[in-house]
């Protein structure tokens, strides 16, 4: 129990961890790809608004042929700057020309900004960055006339009420964020300790069958695939648990059928040993008994192999066996017994007709269910063994006018060791095996069998057996 406590446990934590691990990572990327893309759309804003500041200064002063303090300052009076936190005009070696920040102006001074540099260089140069809870942008173009640099603009921007956005954003997402783990945290816990505990029901109940206790069942509700599993395993346990009532009822009869003969055996030798003025006659008589119930003992024992081979499942390969000489053979093998028993025995089959098996199986197959027919038949009966085939079956038939079978029992007669009348069966010489190796070679060769009582009296067996191998006939 300890050991399927740990299994759950340690299930419910990896469980558990997964869902922690995928939960982390989405609240990594809702708190990053939002504000990335965020920054992304404000940095494009910021550069298209600064270089359109930019243009608009360099339009100003691009009709000079030179720029100096006064004509710088001039030509930025008629320009308008919206929401630039600073603007700067420089001469062709960075001098600053003109600078609209009042604290620190920088006019007179060289400036070496980096976008400024690039301008002088003759080219645009635009820059951002968000840092200290603020959007840093700056941007320069060179001032040009007639394709010489005389000069360049510089302008920069200190942007905190987008930042704040910003940050509100964020806080807005951390704070969906602690909420939806939380949510998802415990949704995880319980739902983790759910599959666990529907895991568990079912390794306690492959446990208990393991220990021998076939009556163990998984119970699970719901329409998952756990409930079906369990719905599986508890239909392999019904057959686990009918194969072993079959197979302990199987060790039980055929103790019972081999100590019967044994015990027989045993009593015989007893008295023959305990009897010492026994005559001649009396001793043979025993002698014979011993030997009736030895070869009785002989029969089971080959009966019990056949159903062993049976149950392994090996089979030879099939080949074409011609019917009618097996009729005949077994018509023939058949005879003393029905002359003695005053029945009349009589096969037919056309020519040509075969079924798919093993050699010898066939003549097994007709055998059993003739000597059947004659053995538990009444003087002036008879047996009738035909064939006929089709397309791709050939049934065979077995039938007689003795004593029969009762309704109530012909759905049992091919189980094994069953008998219809005990008494007779065992007085008849019968194993109560014959009809389940018959069914059992049949059903292995991918045919039926059924018994069926006849209207006029007795029964008849039907034997239908596939008569292709691979396709061909």
């Amino acid at each position: 129990m300890a050991t399927i406590s740990r299994v759950k446990l340690s299930l419910q934590l990896k469980i558990s961890a997964s869902y922690i691990a995928l939960l982390l990572t989405v609240i990594v990327l809702m708190n990053t790809y939002p504000l990335l893309v965020s920054e992304d759309l404000v940095f494009r804003s910021k550069h298209t608004a600064l270089q359109s500041s930019a243009t608009a200064i360099n339009s100003a002063v691009s009709g000079l042929d030179s720029l100096t303090e006064e004509n710088a300052a001039a030509a930025m009076g008629s320009v308008e700057l919206e929401g630039i936190s600073r603007a700067i005009i420089t001469d062709p070696y960075g001098k600053v020309l003109y600078d609209t920040r009042e604290a620190g102006n920088a006019t007179g001074y060289y400036v070496f900004y980096t976008e400024l540099v690039e301008a002088l260089r003759g080219n645009n140069a635009v820059y951002s960055v968000y840092k200290e809870k603020a959007f840093h942008s700056s941007a320069a173009q060179p001032v040009l006339y007639r394709n010489q640099i005389i000069g360049g603009v510089y302008v920069y921007e200190y942007d905190t009420q987008q930042a704040s956005l910003l940050e509100t954003l964020s806080g807005n997402l951390f704070s969906i964020s602690l909420g939806v783990s939380a949510l998802m945290l415990v949704v995880s816990l319980v739902f983790s300790r759910q599959l666990t505990m529907r895991l568990g029901t079912l390794q306690t109940a492959i446990r208990g069958v393991r220990e021998g206790a076939y009556n163990q069942r998984a119970i699970l509700n719901g329409s998952d695939e756990f409930t079906q599993i369990a719905g599986e395993f508890n239909e392999l346990v019904d057959r686990l648990q009918e194969t072993e009532s079959a197979r302990r009822q199987f060790v039980s009869d055929a103790s019972h059928e081999l100590k019967t003969p044994l015990a027989a055996i045993r009593l015989l030798t007893d008295s023959i040993l305990q009897n010492e003025n026994m005559d001649n006659a009396t001793a043979r008589e025993f002698v014979s008994d011993i030997g009736q119930e030895a070869e009785r003992l002989s029969r089971i024992t080959e009966d019990l192999l056949r159903l062993t081979r049976l149950d392994s499942g090996a089979l030879e390969a099939p080949v074409r066996v011609e019917v009618a000489p097996v009729l005949e053979r077994a018509e023939r093998m058949l005879r003393p017994v029905a002359k003695e028993k005053e029945v009349e025995i009589y096969a037919a089959c056309a020519p040509g007709i075969a079924v798919a098996a093993a050699e010898g199986e066939l003549y097994q197959i007709v055998y059993n269910l003739g000597e059947n027919a004659v053995k538990y038949n009444r003087p002036g009966g008879y047996v009738r063994i035909r064939a006929e085939t089709g397309e791709e079956t050939t049934v065979i038939t077995v039938e007689d006018n003795g004593i029969g079978i009762p309704d109530e029992d012909l759905r049992n007669v091919f189980k094994r060791f069953y008998r219809v009348d005990k008494a007779r069966s065992r007085a008849a010489g019968g194993t109560g095996l014959g009809l389940s190796i018959v069914s059992d070679t049949v059903s292995r060769r991918g045919g039926a069998i059924r018994a069926e009582s006849v209207p006029t009296g007795g029964t008849r067996f039907v034997v239908t057996m596939p008569n292709r191998i691979g396709g061909e006939i």
